[in-house]
């Protein structure tokens, strides 16, 4: 797939993972739509990008406000008149005991990480149908595979868009629109910073495996190859990857093992 002057639309652009692909996006000459909450931010990227005001189109969306999606999409094509990929990227994480979040901020996670993320989605893929031409890249998480302590709604958001997208997938095979699930594994961004607790506050607190994970524009790099290329799934990460098949494999032990390096945290 030629990515070239193709318009792109980015979630959670303003920072980590989001912020990379918009900066490897540009390089390729792409079209951008730069969507997250803080404007500022937004306007941050796109100074860096150095694109062109016609190139490039800032949309601040909250993804728990996900019934506007229709709106966002609107604004969209008012600028750029299609959208032939878009980047589901956007997302929350978690630092608590299931037994300690309450259902108010379980209702946050899967506002924001599923309807919001599926929202977008069934509102930018008419626009694909129609044209018979399009991709939609969901940014999952090793942990759409297993789950960790304290990691309970956001993994089982994640879990949740594996089911949807794949299902997905098969629907959209008439209409010439593929489905890339991109697996993400530790990658040195702030999103353990701005995991929140059980009672919805920002924990501020990082973790090894985050500081010592692959670089967001290395991942960059990797995923807009992956979408070159037309995949329909990716790993991305460094050994953490390995824990795929180990659990498959050898399940009881991958969770005694598992747990004992949680119980050290």
């Amino acid at each position: 797939m030629n990515i070239a002057n193709k318009v792109i639309w980015v979630t959670g652009a303003s920072s980590g993972i989001g912020e990379a692909l918009v900066y490897e996006l540009a390089k390729r000459n792409c079209k951008l739509i730069l969507s997250a909450r803080r404007e500022a931010e937004l306007q941050r990227v796109k100074k860096n990008t150095n694109l062109p005001d016609e190139q490039i189109l800032i949309l601040p969306i909250d993804l728990e406000q996900f019934k506007n999606a229709q709106t966002w999409v609107n604004k969209a094509i008012e600028k750029f008149s299609t959208i032939d990929i878009l980047i589901n990227n956007g997302g929350i994480s978690q630092k608590s005991l299931a037994m300690e979040t309450t259902e108010a901020v379980e209702q946050k996670f899967w506002n924001i990480n599923y309807f919001g993320n599926v929202a977008l989605s069934k509102a930018v893929l008419p626009i694909m149908q129609q044209k018979k031409y399009g991709k939609v890249v969901v940014i999952t998480s090793i942990l759409g595979k297993f789950g960790l302590p304290q990691l309970s709604t956001y993994a089982a958001t994640k879990h949740a868009l594996y089911g949807f997208y794949e299902s997905l997938r098969l629907e959209l095979v008439k209409d010439n629109v593929s489905v890339l699930l991109a697996a993400p594994g530790f990658i040195n961004t702030q999103v353990s910073v701005n995991a929140i607790d059980g009672e919805g506050n920002i924990t501020n607190e990082n973790s090894d495996a985050q500081l010592n994970g692959m670089k967001p524009d290395v991942f960059a790099k990797n995923l807009v190859n992956a979408i070159v290329k037309d995949k329909q799934h990716v790993y991305i990460g460094k050994k953490e990857l390995l824990t795929i098949p180990f659990k498959t494999l050898f399940p009881k032990l991958f969770y005694k093992i598992m747990l004992k390096l949680s119980n050290k945290k």
